[in-house]
């Protein structure tokens, strides 16, 4: 960690947020000159009334929006190529993502692939997407994924069973407005699922090997809100403080690991999501107290960082000891907000274990900053631990 070396950070162009910053949307719509917006959504939100202040505000700008709640829970490709038909055939010039990270990483894919001449196959992969024409705003809904930050987004390629990302500093929005009233309608299973992933988000970026100083700081307010707030806002879902607590959190989350990256636990979970379409914040829940294990024989004296982000009493306690202490409180935390413990709840066949293994190391973008250098025979393991 923190190796001499030039770094660059990575956000949004504009972070808008506290509470009743959703109504600073017009300001921000009219200083990019949007005129015939489309909004990525998903069917979900329109139903919890959360798009009502949205539509509102265009209205009374007297602009005329269309509206694609197609997206589903995991982002898949067809639907880029569903929701890009919906855009280019509306004739509309820019995208406002109102959704958790499924509704923004397809709202992101749609604002690159509208005005580029090739398939979309062909944006996949690291910085191959060279400049965005349509002006962007993420609104999330959910205080979890950091995509509202980030200029990754990831989709389920189902012909394939795999996610595949797109990776290029076009994806960042012009505009992130986080506002803890848009999650207030947030269901509490995706309220304790996206918590968690935000949490992964933070510990992974704190343990990268691409951490810096600045990320650091990020990572660890993000653990100290979220372990806080997150029990708090799915024990009381309109508790407005843990709601804002666990918004900052996220976004904070989002900033340190969209420039620190994200590690083992990502890319063992992608297998699971495209193969088995459980939520990414599940599978992450799922995977991290196990890959926090293993990695703790490579960085265990960073234990101590998290430790005293969670608020643990470590005086005296060895670096092991330390680091002992912040997995078990990691497995108290899923098992407080209910997540499910071990695959094996979810159906997942232990015969998969070696097919799961061989995609995961696969995914070498993540891995490269994993603590710990896994070979296929680890990751096994840390299959067999969870399941």
């Amino acid at each position: 960690m923190h190796l001499n070396r030039v770094s660059s950070f990575k956000s949004a162009g504009k972070l808008i947020t506290g509470q009743g910053a959703s109504e600073q949307l017009a300001l921000h719509v009219q200083a990019l000159g949007m005129q015939h917006p489309l909004i990525v959504t998903d069917a979900g939100v329109v139903a919890s009334g959360t798009l009502e202040g949205v539509t509102r505000q265009l209205q009374a700008l007297g602009l005329f929006c269309g509206v694609f709640d197609g997206v589903t829970p995991e982002p898949e490709v067809a639907i880029v190529e569903t929701c890009t038909e919906v855009f280019v055939s509306g004739q509309h010039d820019s995208v406002i993502a109102v959704g958790g990270g499924s509704a923004m990483d397809i709202a992101k894919c749609v604002a690159v692939y509208a005005r580029h001449e090739g398939p979309l196959e062909a944006l996949f992969g690291e910085q191959q997407v060279r400049q965005r024409e349509v002006p962007l705003i993420a609104m999330p809904t959910t205080a979890g994924t950091g995509s509202e930050v980030t200029n990754i987004a990831i989709l389920s390629d189902k012909a394939q069973q795999m996610k595949k990302g797109i990776v290029s500093d076009c994806l960042l929005p012009d505009v992130a407005i986080v506002a803890p009233e848009l999650t207030l309608s947030c269901p509490r299973s995706v309220t304790a699922a996206s918590g968690v992933d935000a949490l992964v988000h933070a510990v992974e970026a704190y343990l990268s090997n691409f951490a810096t100083p600045i990320t650091d700081a990020l990572a660890v307010k993000a653990m100290g809100l979220i372990v806080s707030a997150l029990p708090k806002a799915f024990a009381n879902p309109q508790h407005l403080q843990a709601r804002e607590d666990m918004a900052t959190g996220s976004l904070l989350a989002g900033l340190a690991f969209g420039n620190a990256g994200v590690g083992a636990v990502h890319a063992l979970a992608y297998p699971l999501g495209g193969r088995y379409q459980l939520a990414h914040g599940v599978t992450n829940a799922l995977l991290l107290p196990f890959v926090m294990e293993w990695n703790k024989l490579a960085c265990v004296e960073r234990f101590r960082g998290i430790a005293e982000a969670f608020g643990e009493p470590v005086a005296g306690l060895s670096d092991h000891a330390v680091a002992d202490a912040v997995i078990a409180r990691m497995h108290r935390l899923c098992a407080e907000v209910e997540i499910p413990s071990g695959l094996r709840s979810f159906d997942i066949p232990e015969s998969a274990i070696p097919e799961l293994a061989a995609e995961a190391i696969k995914v070498e973008r993540l891995l490269r900053n994993n603590p710990r250098v896994l070979s296929l025979e680890d990751i096994e393991a840390i299959y067999r631990a969870a399941y």
